[in-house]
């Protein structure tokens, strides 16, 4: 998976890259397709957005769903945990589409006679 960390007008905090590919490399558990995702990190020079001046904005590109999840908060790394959050969600609820349910059980295997 290819990791794209896009900025507009914002300084982003020393650990950030490593914070980014750490918590979507473990995304990879799910098994779900996905060949690159761009984060794109915005920051709102207006002093009234105070408490929503950072704007983190996740997409997923490829041969896999199609996955997008914004969120705006007091600063980079606050704002990126709560698009993570919204962007696993995605994730759990896809990979559960995919399992199989319809599994026999001994209590419901035909008896071979």
């Amino acid at each position: 998976m290819k990791i794209n960390i896009h900025t507009r007008h914002a300084a982003l905090a020393s650990d950030f890259n490593e914070i980014v590919e750490e918590k979507l490399q473990s995304m990879e558990r799910f098994s779900i397709q996905i060949d690159r995702i761009e984060v794109e990190v915005t920051h709102e020079q207006n002093p009234r957005q105070g408490k929503h001046s950072h704007h983190v904005v996740i997409a997923s590109h490829g041969s896999g769903p199609a996955l997008r999840a914004e969120a705006s908060e007091f600063n980079d790394l606050a704002a990126f945990d709560v698009a993570i959050k919204s962007i696993e969600l995605q994730i759990r609820k896809i990979h559960e589409k995919s399992k199989d349910y319809k599994r026999e059980t001994i209590r419901t295997m035909p008896v071979a006679e």
